[in-house]
């Protein structure tokens, strides 16, 4: 097969975008990983993500898809990893971008699946949006093997090649509102950075000391998101730069308030009182996030598991938090022989309302080409579950020397 080309004047247009697909799902079957780049040169590969970047730098942190008419669709996927062929099928069964198709992808291209490079890749043109998740970060990437795809693709090139790409994700906005109807994030929600000022006097003072701990954790505006620093590789948990962690690691709850996400060492757990009241103050009617799949809701008392790919996790007054995840059969390697066998799903939300979701479960495509992985999945921890500070702290080491 031809190598890719970059299109005369640099415009993307969905036919190209499809002649990238079509390269790559015949490079998986036909090539081995360290010849991708006979398919896609390096050079190729700035362009497209200088391209990308350059757009994403622009967005701000809330994308607000709203040019929508009568007629207007908006597809809204979740958590991918690296399996490709999985997109590619739910891209014609979904129907490709188009004038009045749009896409909201809800972040978690890369890692886990042995195409995240591809993946990524593939969804640049017309009409989608791309927003975060916990994976597009220096940690995750480095962990569950991303980084080592890259590598092992791009060989002398590997270290320029994953090095854009994290530059690219740092572009990426955290959230985004659809017609003014639908918030859709990674994670989820979010606490606002503002701690509760002292209060002064013996009268106040005494008050202060009734309200329980957590009262510090108040659920975050839009405004505050609309202000937090996206552009940090691994958000930490502590200080001003809070709302980038909860956004992209948070989990909803059956417990109402706020707590801190104690089994992923990041974020918060937020119940059914606070999707009432984001929904309410903001006149939305749905919460969609993905970021858990069947081996983390194994773990989770009270919510659905994700065999059909999502679940409803709050019915609430004023609407309803949905937990979408697009990539079945997943994770693609497992230590043990018996396998999850999830369905993915994604939703599509039709104008005018655009309130009212409806699901597409599908299978994973069989057969899909023989892969290795690209990380240890047999030692590694086999969810998303505890964020491991001290691994953390050593990947900050190797990146400082």
């Amino acid at each position: 097969m031809e190598p890719v080309t970059w299109p005369n004047g640099g415009t993307l247009t969905n036919e190209w975008v499809h002649g990238l697909m079509s390269s790559f799902e015949w490079s998986s079957w036909n090539l081995p990983p360290s010849q991708l780049p006979s398919v896609m040169p390096v050079s190729v590969f700035d362009s497209l993500i200088l391209t990308a970047s350059k757009i994403l730098h622009k967005e701000r942190n809330i994308v607000h898809v709203d040019d929508l008419d009568s007629d207007s669709k908006v597809v809204v996927v979740g958590d991918v990893h690296g399996q490709l062929h999985d997109l590619l099928f739910l891209l014609k069964d979904a129907g490709f971008p188009s004038q009045n198709q749009f896409y909201v992808f809800n972040g978690d291209y890369v890692d886990r699946g042995a195409w995240g490079l591809e993946t990524f890749l593939v969804l640049m043109p017309d009409r989608v949006f791309l927003l975060r998740g916990n994976h597009e970060s220096k940690y995750c990437t480095s962990m569950y093997g991303f980084e080592k795809e890259v590598l092992t693709k791009y060989g002398d090139k590997g270290k320029h090649v994953y090095r854009k790409c994290l530059g690219c994700f740092e572009a990426l906005p955290l959230a985004s509102i659809i017609a003014g109807r639908v918030y859709t994030a990674h994670g989820g929600l979010f606490r606002s950075p503002v701690l509760p000022k002292r209060t002064r006097g013996k009268k106040n003072r005494k008050v202060r000391l009734l309200e329980p701990e957590t009262s510090s954790l108040k659920l975050g505006t839009l405004e505050d998101l609309m202000q937090a620093r996206r552009s940090v590789l691994d958000p930490p948990w502590e200080g001003s730069n809070l709302i980038p962690g909860d956004v992209l690691w948070s989990d909803p709850s059956m417990s109402p308030g706020l707590s801190p996400n104690e089994q992923r060492g990041i974020g918060l757990l937020w119940g059914p009182d606070c999707t009432e009241e984001f929904l309410k103050k903001y006149e939305l009617k749905l919460i969609i996030r993905s970021h858990e799949g069947p081996d983390a809701r194994e773990k989770r008392d009270g919510l659905g598991g994700m065999d059909i790919g999502y679940t409803i996790d709050h019915s609430v007054e004023s609407g309803k938090l949905i937990t979408i995840f697009s990539a079945p059969d997943y994770p693609q390697f497992q230590a043990t022989e018996e396998r999850y066998r999830n369905k993915g799903a994604y939703i599509i939300l039709q104008a005018p309302d655009l309130a009212d979701p409806q699901f597409r479960s599908f299978e994973a495509v069989t057969p899909r080409p023989k892969a290795n992985p690209f990380y240890d999945f047999e030692n590694v921890i086999d969810s998303d579950d505890e964020m491991d500070k001290s691994a953390l702290d050593t990947n900050e080491e190797q990146a400082s020397h």
